[in-house]
This record gives structure tokens, sequence and C-alpha cells, in this order.
């Protein structure tokens, strides 16, 4: 059997690819594992300092395999949901780290909202996002109702949920549902070198950044300013904020280590 996840490295940048191209690079249990498991490594390497995850083939993620739960000893809901979704998608939102979905075909049902936790989702034009849980009775998973609506707001998330209407990737970007919608002959290109300049920033700063977004998203602001603040005390006592002053005095480009 071939990996489920491919894993590269160009520099600091880790790119994980989803490799089930036969199924549209569907979920099983076993490939919900290894995603998770690439995850835990690039998160524990300190070398790495960003990471990319991308779908082999024509399409980034079709969600999960329904043979798996229409199989006769297929495991319930509660544990390919917590399992194979839930500890992927807490994983992309607590890595602290830049993570960069490369949506490069169809993202479906549990594939768009994995693509969705990304902190910054990027798609070739012509590339479709579909909440297709309904079309087979089922609600939107992987944090896709949490996410949705605070990306584009409760109507549009709804009908979205409720239709099952596909959104193209140009329309994504400007219902704010993704960062950006990239021509495909530049698309490579443009995930590469936005990778790279993440991957050369004070990447603590950039965690930390995140931990201060994923805090906020639960808390009053009363709560967040003491959030923001303790992080910031965080933040100024790491090598590259030391760097970063020094070179702002000095007037040069300053070169961050990640620490």
């Amino acid at each position: 059997m071939a990996d489920s996840i491919l894993i590269s490295d160009r520099g600091a940048v880790r790119t994980l690819t989803l490799n089930r191209p036969e199924v549209f690079n569907s979920f099983d249990r076993h490939m919900g594992k290894a995603f998770q498991a690439a995850l835990d490594a690039a998160a524990a390497d300190d070398s790495v300092r960003c990471v990319v995850i991308t779908g082999a083939g024509k399409a980034f993620c079709a969600g999960q395999d329904l043979k798996e739960v229409t199989a006769p000893d297929a495991p319930d809901f509660r544990v390919i949901v917590e399992e194979t979704y839930n500890e992927s998608v807490r994983r992309i939102r607590n890595m602290e780290k830049p993570v960069i979905a490369a949506v490069q075909g169809v993202a479906a049902g549990a594939g768009a909202n994995i693509a969705l936790a990304c902190d910054l989702t990027l798609a070739q034009h012509g590339v479709k996002f579909i909440q297709a849980f309904s079309k087979i009775g089922l609600i939107p998973d992987s944090g896709g109702t949490w996410m949705l609506p605070r990306l584009i707001g409760q109507q549009r998330a709804t009908a979205l949920a409720f239709f099952g209407t596909p959104v193209e990737a140009r329309d994504a970007e400007a219902m704010g549902m993704i960062f950006k919608a990239v021509e495909p002959d530049a698309f490579e290109s443009t995930v590469a070198e936005l990778a790279a300049q993440l991957a050369a920033m004070p990447t603590r700063g950039l965690g930390l950044t995140k931990r201060a977004f994923n805090a906020g998203w639960e808390s009053g602001l009363s709560e967040h300013l003491t959030t923001e603040r303790d992080l910031q005390i965080t933040a100024s006592e790491t090598a590259d904020y030391a760097e970063g002053v020094a070179a702002f005095l000095e007037k040069r480009a300053a070169t961050f280590t990640g620490k």
C-alpha cells in the first residue's frame, strides 16, 4: 500500500500531501492516523517553520471514504469523527507554526473544513469547496459549523450547509472563506513563495499570534486583553524579538531563526 501521506521538505517548509488519489484523497482511519503523526512530527521539528497541506491528483480531499463507514465492521461515527477529524483539526489549530492549505482540486465535506481550519487557504481558480453533508443527511463536521459562520457569516454558512452549493475559489475569496484564489499556472509558485516567506519570519511570534487568535474566539474582550498582554511578554523574550529590534535600529534586514 502506498503511503497515504507524503512528506517532503524544502528548506524550512514541510509539505504534507494527502495521497489516496484513487478515492480523491478521502480519509479512512489509517490515513487519519498517518496525517496526525505527520502533523505531530512537523510541530516537534524545530527545523520546520511552515507547513503546507495539499492533495495528490485531481482532488484536495473528498472528505470521508464512504466505503469505510458502510463496511460490515465499520467503526461508529463517534470514533470516526473524533479520531480522524477532530484530532486532525485540533493539531492544525494548536500547531504554533503557520499552516497553509494549498487546495489544487475539489475540497468537499470534511476535506473542505480541514482546508478552512488552516491559517491561510489558497486555491486554484476553478476549484470548488462543497459542504456536501446535507446530501447524505449529515451535518458539517471537522469544525465546519464553528468555522464557517466566523469566516463568512451565519446566513451564508447556513445556506451552504443546507444546500451544499459548490463555491468556486474566486467566490470563496470574495466572501472571505479563503485567503486567495490563484491562477493555475501560478499556483505552485505562489504557494512556494508564500510558504518560504512565512518560514523566514519570527516563528515563535507567529505561533503566539495564532494562539491569541484561537483564544480570542473563546473569550470576552477584557479577558482577551489579559491574554494578549501575557503572550506579548512571552514574545518579547524571544531571540527573534531581539534580532528584530536590533535590525530596525541598525537599519538592516532582520535574520530570524524561529527562536
